[in-house]
This record gives C-alpha cells, structure tokens and sequence, in this order.
C-alpha cells in the first residue's frame, strides 16, 4: 500500500502544478478575465468528474476481462498526463491564432469571443483531466484486487496521499518557475508522470495478473439504503460547492492583508490543502462513520464557514497570514474530515461507486466558485455569501436530533447549546466590519472580478480594487498622455488607453480633442469616474470617448485598430500575478501591430528592484528599435516612449506649442509646476539613458510570458538586505 500512497503524492503534486500552469498560459492567450478564469477551472473540474466516473464504470463493466492487472491502466493515464504537460500550452496557442481569425476586427461582444473560447478550451483540457480523474478508481481497483488488503478505506487512503502531495504542488512550482520559468516547470512536471506511469507498470509486473474482482470474497452486506445513497451523495456535492465558492470569497477578503502576489494566492491555497490533510489524517486514525448522523458535525462545519468574515475585521489587529490562517484553516480542516468518510460510507471500496461519488463532489466544486463569483458577490457581498454557504449545514445540523459532539449535559441541555451556538456565530457575523466599512466616505460596487471602492476627498482620492491600492489624483497619469502625445511627428487622431483607473489618463486624451478609447478589466471601475472627477460624466457622453471592458492585451489582439499613442499603467504592484502580461515581449509585439506609421507606446513602469527593472527595459529596447524613459514629474518610476520610428528630440516650448489649449489647461491642473514649459522640463532634464537602466542587472533576460520575472521573486530576494523587512510586510499584512 506505502507504494499506492507514493504515487498518489506525486500524482497530487503535478496535478496542482498543471492547473496554475495552464490556467495562466490560458491568460496569456485569451485574457486576464473572470470569464476566461472560470472557464479553464470549469472545464478542470468537469473533466476530472468525467474521468472518475468513467473510469468507474470501465472498472464495473470490463475489469474481469481484461487479460491484465488494471494497475496498467492506471500507468497509462500517467503517461498521458505527462504527454498533456506540454502538450496544453500548445493547444491554447493554436486555439489563439484559429480564434483570432473569426473575431478579428470585430466590435466587441463578450458572446460572440467567449463561447468560441469556452468551446475551446473545453475541447483542450477536458480530454486530459479526465485522466486526472481516473487515476481514483483503476487504482482502488488495483488495491481491490490485492489479496489480504482492507480495501473499505481504501478511497480515503489516496484521498490523503493526493491532498499531502497538493500542498507541494501549490508552494514548490513557485521556486521551479523562478528559475526554470513556465516551460521547463512543466517538463519537470511532465517528467514526474513518466516516472510515475514506470512505477506503476512495474508494480504490475511485480503482482501479476490478479485474482478478478468477482473472484474475490463478497463484501460484508451494506445497511446503506437507496435514501441514504442519495443523502450522502448530496453531502459530496454540497461540500464540494460550499469549499470552492468560499475560496472565492477569501481571495475577495484576505487580498487587503495578504496583497495580489503569487505567494498571497499560494498561501491561501496551502492553508487550505494542508488543513484538509490534517482533517483527513484524523479521520483515518480514528474512522467514525457514524459521525455523519451526528448533528453537532454539520453545526460545526457551517459555523466554520463563518470563520473567514470575522477574521477579516479590519478593526481586529492581527498578521495577514495569521488571519487567513485562522479564517481558512478551521472549515479546511472539516472538510478534510467530511468528504474522505462521505466517499469512504459511500464507495465502500467499490471502484465504480467511488467514481460516481468523487464526481458530484467535483460537480460541486464547479458550481460552487460559478455561484460566489457571479452571483452571490455582485449581489449580496462577501458576508451574506458566506452566511448563505453556511445556512443550510446549521439547518441540517439542528434538524439532526443526535448531537453527541455537543453533550456536555445532557440531550437538551446540547439541543439549547447547539441553538445558542448558531444564533452567536450569526450574531458575531453581523457585527463584524468589512475592509471598506472603515472609510467614512466611500463609493462601493461589487461585481464578478472584484469590489471596487472610491474614498477619500480632494487631492487625496484613492481607488482600490479589493483593498490593494491602484492609483491616486496625481499628475503623473496626466503625462502618460501628454507626453507621448506631444512627441508625435503629427496631428493626432486616435489614442487608447490600457487600464482605464481613475480616468485620468482618458481624460487627457480627450482634452487633445481626439478619440480615445479606454480598456478596463473590472467592470465597476469605470463606474466610478465622477468620483475623482465630477465632470467626467459629460466628457465621456461624447462620441469621442469609448470606454471597454475587457483584458487590455486581448483587446488590441482582437481588434483591428489603430493609434497614435497607447498608454499603459498596468495595476500595482509590480510584484501583482498577471501584471508581466502587460510588461512582455509578447505584448510589445502585439502593441507594435497597432500602432500607425510614427505612432509611440508609452509604458510607465512604476519601478522595482533592479532585476525587473533591467528585465523590462530590455524587453522594450529589444522589441521597439526606437526607445527613451523619464523620470515622472513626481521624481519617482519611468515613462517609456517606444516607436517603430525615430521619436524627435523635441524642447520643452516645442511641445507645450503642439498642444491645445483645452490640453494644456488639462495637464497643469494639478501642477507640479508653474508653466507648461517648466512641466516638460521636470522630465526633459531626467531623460535616463535606456543602455543604462539595462545594465543595473546586464545578466537579467527579458521579461517574457514564459519567465515572468517580475512576479517570481522569492529567491532573487533572499539576497537582499531588505528581505527580512519585505517578508515581515507580506505577514502582518499591508
């Protein structure tokens, strides 16, 4: 058995390596978008539902007859998995370039881009994960056909084996792709599967061919009714939802504590792994199937999905990881010793029975993050969602008249208790605060990506996406567009703008008199432009203003326009997932394509440590034959200007006399300086030579899709003085 439990580590371990590979090479091919997100995790999820239930009724149907240890089919779906490895990535780039075929040119429409997307996507990955999901049954089948092995358990043995290897596969792929990058990650990944299709066919060899199934001695007789089947399979499926659409709703609210990094995401995603191995070992050491009927279980389990909420309270002083710890860990670890007994009472060993079983579970975790993520957020909040996910598990737990988890006295005296208990966690509930509740004047919507809040008063207005900080009142947006627009060798007509924001920047556009087309992610932020400028409502009314909402990068593959200028201010941090997708080669080669004769990319780079600063300044002066950077107005980050053509050395008085008065008016609004020439020269006189941006690290490549450099950074950082003090940061919480 020590054997099955290796290759179950394993298998874990490369399964969660492949899903947060492929899901960002998704991203990279067809957008940075809740849409494009749930998709990939949809089709995941369904092909391992399909995969296990298949394999079960392969086991059922044709087991006896196959002339071979079923072991063997478990060694090829390794194999195949190992193929997929690499194999995804390629898919989704064909998928790309057969995509962008049909929709090029096109006007925008969620529709018409993201059912062909949808379609595809579930052509590439449900096929593979498929054989992700069969690897259960053929290897409970193989243990069933072993002889003198208790195989009752035998569900809940690889159940923890694949969570144990998970936690490795949600921390140890970050290290592998900061120096390997994504590519060679999944050969590493891809090698693993091979190794592990090799053990398997060569265990098979050890054992033989083994007694059949029907040889075996008949299991004891099950007092499981058809009533009780459907109970316990309506368990699976609602633990399955409750767990996936709550880990929607604890990246909304520990983002503001933990930050929008990669290792924020992974430490959610370990807590949870390895809090269900915990609830998982416990039940394997001490197997109570009786549990389920006991009511003080599902009282507990629903409380715990309380947890997270009052955890978050921005008024309780507590370290960001120790709040998602605190939140997270409790409901993980029930779930960890829920859903291995519901499987075991339900499969009983029996391969077929388990694959059913493990697919309504997975069929829950589809629903689950659907539902939170476009339903219940947009519509009640982070709190009530969490309220909603725990109701019906108190319900079900006061309706169980056995609470013997809870009797301390006595059968009523635990009833009460068991009452009073509910009636606190939801009391406790209500009166904790959310993030946004601490700021007195505030603008808030909540919608499928994210919660968007506007707060503070004049100068000092801040947007932030779920808590992280994107921009503030500052002229330094204003010269992402005048810069770059005054530069031109010609009259401009058309510019865009890459992150809408606080519309800033659009608004500088269109102050030139020109059409300007903004492009943001969430769908709320444009929502709250009059905000921070109250007379952005008629302005954006005008036929020259078009504002999109859309991944930035997927727009522009889409369309077929082109401009004069485009402007981008990726989201802060640097350091955030997904940010290296507006900083890559790739995108400067699919930005270079829209721009007219003459036309200049302005990039603003907020700046970093010196090897992302070299990383992305290589990757402009590699992309772009014409380059050159300014330090802002406000002395701090870089303003990129990259042409197909030579951009012109123009004095500061030549560029304030290409401009028009409305522009001018609009660029010195907020200063810093007295006169329009004088604000050219505060970034005219810090022109910074790009050769020597590069050479702060000369040994750094350039950021690309396949080497995100600016968001794998753990162990470049360790040699920094500073480390200590950036770890204690990401742990108190920012």
């Amino acid at each position: 058995m020590k054997w099955y439990f290796g290759l179950f580590v394993v298998s874990g371990f490369c399964s969660i390596l492949y899903e947060v590979i492929w899901l960002r090479s998704a991203m990279a091919q067809f957008g940075v978008t809740t849409p494009i997100v749930s998709l990939v995790l949809s089709a995941f999820m369904i092909g391992l539902g399909l995969g296990s239930y298949a394999a079960g009724y392969i086991v059922r149907k044709y087991g006896d007859h196959l002339g071979f240890p079923v072991l063997r089919l478990y060694a090829l779906t390794e194999l195949l998995i190992g193929v997929s490895a690499t194999v995804v990535p390629l898919q989704f780039l064909w998928g790309r370039e057969i995509l962008l075929k049909l929709v090029y040119g096109m006007s925008f429409s969620s529709w018409a881009y993201f059912f062909p997307a949808g379609v595809w996507i579930a052509i590439v990955l449900v096929p593979w994960c498929a054989c992700m999901g069969a690897t259960f049954p053929f290897a409970m089948a193989a243990i069933r056909q072993m002889p003198g092995i208790d195989s009752q358990r035998s569900f809940s043995y690889l159940y923890l084996a694949n969570v144990f290897g998970a936690v490795a596969g949600a921390t140890v792929p970050l290290v592998l792709i900061e120096f390997l990058g994504f590519h060679r990650t999944l050969l590493v990944g891809a090698g693993f599967n091979v190794l592990l299709a090799t053990c398997a066919f060569c265990l098979s060899l050890k054992l033989g061919i083994a007694k059949p199934v029907a040889d075996q001695p008949p299991a004891a007789p099950t007092a499981v009714s058809h009533a009780d089947d459907r109970r316990l399979l309506w368990l699976l499926f609602g633990t399955g939802l409750t767990s996936m659409g709550a880990e929607v709703v604890w990246v909304r609210i520990y983002t503001p504590s933990l930050g929008t990094v990669v290792y924020a995401f992974a430490a959610i995603l370990a807590i949870y792994l390895a809090s269900t191995y915990l609830g998982s070992a416990i039940y394997r050491r001490k197997p109570r199937p009786d549990t389920l009927d006991d009511g003080g279980l599902w009282i507990l389990f629903g409380i715990s999905v309380l947890f997270a909420f009052l955890t978050a309270d921005p008024r309780i002083p507590m370290p960001g990881v120790l709040r998602a710890l605190l939140g997270i860990a409790p409901f993980a670890f029930a779930a960890g010793f829920i859903t291995p007994m519901v499987l075991d009472r339900y499969s009983e060993g029996d391969p077929d029975r388990a694959g059913t079983a493990y697919a309504v579970n997975i069929a829950g975790c589809m629903l689950g993050p659907l539902l939170a993520g476009f339903i219940l957020l947009p519509l009640i909040g982070e709190r009530f969602a969490l309220c909603l996910f725990a109701l019906p598990w108190l319900v079900a737990g006061l309706r169980v008249r056995r609470v013997s988890s809870l009797s301390f006295w006595n059968p009523r005296a635990a009833s009460a208790f068991s009452v009073g208990l509910v009636i606190v966690s939801i009391a406790c509930t209500l009166w904790a605060k959310g993030y946004e509740e601490q700021f007195q004047t505030r603008w808030v919507r909540r919608d499928s990506t994210a919660t968007v809040i506007a707060t503070g008063s004049g100068r000092a207005k801040r947007l932030l996406v779920n808590g992280v900080g994107m921009t503030q009142l500052t002229p330094v947006t204003k010269m992402m567009a005048h810069l770059p627009l005054a530069f031109l060798s010609r009259p401009p007509q058309k510019a865009l703008v890459i992150c809408f924001g606080m519309g800033t920047s659009e608004l500088a556009m269109l102050s030139w008199g020109i059409d300007a087309t903004a492009v943001e992610l969430v769908p709320s932020v444009p929502l709250a432009v009059t905000f921070f400028h109250p007379e952005a409502k008629t302005l954006l009314q005008t036929p020259r203003a078009h504002i999109i909402v859309d991944d930035g990068r997927a727009y522009l593959e889409r369309s077929s326009g082109q401009f004069d200028v485009i402007t981008t201010d990726p989201p802060p941090p640097l350091e955030a997932a997904g940010s290296s997708l507006l900083y890559s080669k790739e995108f400067y080669a699919i930005a270079k394509h829209h721009l007219r004769p003459g036309g200049i990319l302005q990039e603003w780079f907020p700046g970093g440590d010196q090897a992302i600063t070299a990383s992305v300044a290589r990757a402009i002066s590699e992309s772009f034959p014409y380059v050159r950077a300014f330090s802002s107005v406000e002395g701090w980050g870089i303003h990129y200007l990259a042409s197909m053509s030579p951009i012109p050395d123009r004095s500061a008085s030549d560029l304030v006399a290409r401009m028009p008065a409305g522009a001018v008016q609009n660029m010195m609004e907020w200063g810093p300086a007295s006169t329009p020439a004088a604000q050219f020269d505060l970034m005219l006189d810090h022109e910074i030579p790009v050769s020597s941006i590069i050479q702060l690290d000369a040994a750094m490549p350039p950021l690309q899709d396949d080497r995100p450099i600016n968001e794998y950074f753990l162990f470049r950082r360790l040699s920094d003085p500073a480390f200590d003090k950036l770890v204690w940061q990401f742990v108190k919480g920012h």
